[in-house]
C-alpha cells in the first residue's frame, strides 16, 4: 500500500510547543531584514521567471559544477521527491537505509516503488558500510538512498565509503542537507561520478527554512527530466523567494555568522552530558545539527512525554525512525537554552529510572 502522507511531518508541525526544545534539527532563524535589502530588491513584477538563471549559477558556483546540472527545487524535500520521480517508475526496487528520515520512505512509497533495507547499525556508529549495501541489492535494485550527514544520527559517510557505494551499478540519491555542517564540510558527492544525485537546500544549516530555497545536482540529462517533471507539480518557484536566495548566497557568511561555533560549543557539551550518562549509549558528535543516543529504559516515546508533561522540554521519539529505543536531540539552539534543557533531559531520565 502506497504512503499518501507523513505521519512525522503532521507531528513535527503540531506538536505542542514547549520552552526548551531539542526537537529541532537546523539552526537558529536567519533575520533577512538584518540585511540591506530593498522591496526593489525582490523585483516584484509579478511575473515567474523560469529556471531562474541568476539562483542556479549561484548554486553552480558553490559546487563548481556547469549551471545544466543544476535544478532548483522548494526545500530539499521537494529535491527528493523531484529527484526519486525522475529517477524511478512503480514497481523499481529502492535500497533506503534504515535508520533514515521518514519522507524519504514516503517519497518512495508514493512513487509505487518496491522499498528494501539496508543496516546502519548503531554498534558500527551508524556507519555507510558498502559491504552491507552490496548485500541487500539484488539485479533488480534501481538506485540507493542515503542521507550525508545521516540523519538522523549525524555519522559522515567516508569519500571511500561513498566511491564504493557508486561502482555497485545503481543510481545513488543522496540528500546532504546537513554536509555542511560537517567539520570541516566535505566536497558534494557529485563530484565522485555521474551516478550521484544530490540534494540539498539553505534550510538546515543555514537557517532559511522559510525561503524554500533547495536543489538537486545530478548530470544535465537528469536536470532536463526533472524540470519537466517540476512542470507537473510546481510550474516555478515563487520568484520573491529567488531574488531572497539569491541575495543569501551573496552574503553567505553573514548568514553562516557564528552557527558553526554554535553547533561545536553545544556537541561538546552534549557529549559531556551522554558520557556522563549510565542509562544512555551515544557515539560522539563530532559533525552536525543532531544526535541519535539509545535509552537504556526502552520505548522514548514516554521519555518525550515526561519532559513535555513536567519539564516543558522535548526530544524525537525515535519512533518516528524505526528505532523506538533512541531519541534525536538537535544541537541548533542557544548555548545557555542547550544547557538548561539537557538538565532537564538529565532530570527526567532519573525519574524514569
Amino acid at each position: 500500500m502506497r504512503t499518501m502522507r507523513s505521519d512525522y511531518m503532521h507531528w513535527a508541525k503540531f506538536k505542542p510547543p514547549v520552552r526548551y526544545p531539542l526537537t529541532g534539527s537546523e539552526v537558529p532563524h536567519f533575520r533577512m531584514d538584518s540585511l540591506p535589502v530593498t522591496i526593489a530588491d525582490l523585483d516584484l513584477d509579478g511575473a515567474s521567471h523560469p529556471r531562474y538563471p541568476p539562483l542556479r549559477e549561484a548554486i553552480a558556483g558553490r559546487y563548481g559544477v556547469p549551471v545544466d546540472q543544476v535544478v532548483a527545487a522548494d526545500g530539499t524535500s521537494m529535491a527528493n521527491f523531484l529527484a526519486m520521480a525522475a529517477l524511478i517508475s512503480p514497481g523499481d526496487e529502492v535500497l533506503i537505509e534504515l535508520p533514515t528520515y521518514e519522507l524519504l520512505l514516503g517519497a518512495a512509497s508514493f512513487l509505487g516503488a518496491e522499498i528494501k533495507r539496508f543496516e546502519r547499525k548503531p554498534e558500527d556508529a551508524f556507519r555507510l558500510d558498502p559491504a552491507t549495501v552490496e548485500e541487500a541489492m539484488s539485479d533488480r535494485t534501481r538506485l540507493i538512498v542515503i542521507t550525508n550527514l545521516h540523519n538522523p544520527s549525524g555519522a559522515l559517510a567516508s569519500e571511500d565509503e561513498l566511491r564504493s557505494i557508486g561502482q555497485l551499478g545503481a543510481r545513488i540519491l543522496v540528500d546532504e542537507v546537513y554536509l555542511d555542517s560537517a567539520v570541516p564540510a566535505p566536497s558534494s558527492a557529485v563530484h565522485l561520478g555521474p551516478e550521484f544525485v544530490c540534494t540539498n537546500s539553505l534550510t538546515k544549516v543555514y537557517g532559511l527554512s522559510g525561503l524554500r530555497c533547495g536543489w538537486i545536482v545530478a548530470e544535465p540529462e537528469l536536470t532536463e527530466r526533472m524540470w519537466r517533471l517540476n512542470d507537473l507539480f510546481g510550474v516555478n518557484q515563487a520568484h520573491p523567494a529567488e531574488r531572497l536566495a539569491c541575495i543569501a548566497f551573496e552574503r553567505i557568511d553573514e548568514v553562516i555568522g557564528g552557527n558553526p561555533d554554535l553547533l561545536a560549543r553545544n556537541r561538546h557539551r552534549w557529549n559531556a552530558f551522554a558520557e556522563s550518562r549510565d542509562d544512555l549509549d551515544c557515539i560522539p558528535a563530532n559533525h552536525g545539527i543532531t544526535a541519535f543516543p539509545r535509552w537504556r529504559g526502552g520505548d522514548t516515546h514516554r521519555l518525550d512525554a515526561l519532559l513535555r508533561e513536567r519539564y516543558d522540554t522535548s526530544v524525537v521519539p525515535g519512533r518516528w525512525f524505526e528505532m523506538p529505543d533512541h531519541f534525536r536531540v538537535g544541537f541548533g539552539v542557544p548555548l545557555d537554552d542547550f544547557e538548561e534543557a539537557l538538565g532537564r533531559l538529565g532530570a527526567a531520565l532519573d525519574d524514569l529510572t
